[in-house]
């Protein structure tokens, strides 16, 4: 397994990367569900790249980046186990070399969901994606559906951009409670630990939407979202604990269809 940390050490490797190449673009702090995308990726294609960077242009929050969990040394273990072929380490200096000027924006779906309570996130998700899906070049991207909205709009973008690239959706992994496997999980204290599944054990019920909120306020949770649409139920809450809060994300199939933006 190879490692590039600087573009042009990345561009003189790509180059020799021949045949079909599949690509899992991450922040790091990777668990059994980033393990699952690189799996699959692994046994698609002739050579799998990861990614890790902490991008900072898809947080609101400071204080959420700072606190952004970072185990870059287990994760390239992790990475080297199951096979991938080169991991791109990019830093902000080169791959934001224009200070952020350029930037890409979708102008409804983005701004609903998750959207609407993260101002500027999902410009700089498409943002950072389009530059990393440019400079890797896969044949196949690979995104889990617990950020499921994320998936529609890089999915769209690619579409609307003529960006030849297959993105592939991978079902969410869970722990034992159902919990989404999450970086942020690692954030949650022993009772946000504690509490954290009734997000997902509420959005399978049949209550409906309001219902799922007001009963995860009763519990604790600070409600951003319940809401069905398009053959899903999407739902985002924080926990407080511990000093610090953790946004948890979710969503479920439901009977009516495929999901679009």
């Amino acid at each position: 397994m190879r490692i590039s940390k600087r573009l042009e050490d990345w561009r003189q490797l790509r180059a020799e990367l021949t045949g079909s190449l599949g690509f899992v673009p991450t922040m790091g702090a990777l668990h059994q569900g980033h393990a699952a995308l690189i799996r699959r990726s692994v046994a698609e294609n002739d050579h799998s790249v990861l990614s890790i960077y902490v991008n900072p242009t898809q947080f609101d929050d400071p204080g959420d980046l700072a606190r952004y969990p970072c185990t870059l040394e287990q994760d390239l273990e992790l990475a080297r186990s199951l096979g991938v072929s080169a991991v791109l380490l990019p830093r902000y200096d080169e791959l934001y070399a224009d200070g952020f000027r350029y930037q890409v924006t979708e102008n409804r779906f983005s701004r609903e969901l998750c959207g609407a309570h993260r101002a500027g996130h999902f410009t700089g998700v498409l943002t950072v994606v389009l530059k990393l899906l440019n400079l890797v070049r896969p044949r196949r991207a690979y995104f889990g559906e617990k950020d499921y909205q994320q998936y529609l709009l890089v999915r769209d973008m690619c579409a609307a951009l003529f960006i030849d690239v297959e993105i592939v959706p991978c079902e969410t992994v869970r722990e034992v409670d159902g919990l989404a496997m999450s970086s942020r999980n690692a954030l949650l204290d022993a009772r946000g630990r504690a509490l954290a599944p009734l997000l997902h054990r509420l959005l399978t019920s049949d209550l409906d939407d309001a219902e799922v909120a007001a009963r995860l306020a009763a519990a604790g949770f600070a409600v951003d979202y319940v809401e069905s649409r398009a053959g899903r139920r999407f739902g985002a809450a924080a926990i407080e604990g511990g000093g610090r809060r953790v946004r948890l994300i979710d969503n479920v199939a439901r009977a009516g269809g495929e999901s679009s933006a």
